[in-house]
């Protein structure tokens, strides 16, 4: 069992796109950037694989090569390093479910796609970087702020696509979003694969979710 709110058999965050700001860039054939790239993709596996406060500096320096001491020439802190790591992956995340909603048209479709992408993210084995930022057991008072205010930003594609939806005026759409969302990041707990794909999941979720301000309609065909 992982500890400290970590998941089991962790892998790297998929190829990371431009770093944090205020991270060093990839350099032309050169070390900097790649190093950083390199300690950002240990980190995230050793924070999945045993959580916040098991991991450590030395932990993520033997991982990429570095002596202890050699790892803050790169970076401050670890604290610094979980925000950056939280950043690098919330980012791949709302870039992978805005490309999956930028192909339909309907607000029931867009939110489908949004779900279906997001529970692929979560349940992915190779992506185990993702679902661990969902949870900040054990994480130190003073990052919460700082992590759930990027947390939002993210989840402003949620609100988007649920300020869109034709539904009933008694359905607060906050509570309607935040219960969405809560879901999805759930799935990973539970989730076992055989009986439904991740897709039919998806679809699932949307049943569950789908109340139109006529009452009427279903789930059917392309408006699934």
């Amino acid at each position: 069992m992982a500890t400290d709110g970590g998941t089991d058999g962790a892998t790297a965050l998929p190829q990371l796109a431009e770093p944090a700001p205020g991270a060093p860039r990839r350099a032309p054939g050169g070390s900097a950037g790649d190093r950083y790239h390199d300690i950002i993709q240990a980190a995230a596996v050793l924070f999945a694989e045993r959580g916040y406060l098991a991991t450590s500096m030395r932990d993520i320096a033997e991982r990429v090569g570095l002596l202890g001491g050699s790892l803050y020439h790169h970076i401050r802190s670890k604290e610094e390093l979980f925000v950056a790591v939280h950043d690098y992956a919330l980012q791949y995340a709302s870039e992978q479910i805005e490309a999956a909603v930028a192909r339909e048209t309907t607000p029931w479709e867009r939110l489908k796609a949004a779900c279906v992408r997001h529970l692929e993210l979560q349940l992915n084995p190779e992506v185990n970087a993702v679902p661990f930022l969902s949870d900040f057991r054990n994480i130190p008072a003073e990052l919460h702020d700082k992590l759930i205010a990027r947390r939002d930003i993210f989840e402003r594609t949620y609100a988007d696509l649920v300020d869109a939806l034709p539904l009933p005026p008694h359905i607060d759409r906050g509570v309607y979003r935040l219960l969405l969302i809560s879901l999805i990041n759930s799935v990973r707990s539970w989730y076992r694969p055989g009986r439904m794909t991740i897709a039919e999941i998806g679809l699932q979720v949307l049943y569950v979710f789908r109340h139109e301000a006529d009452a009427g309609g279903g789930l059917h065909g392309r408006d699934a």
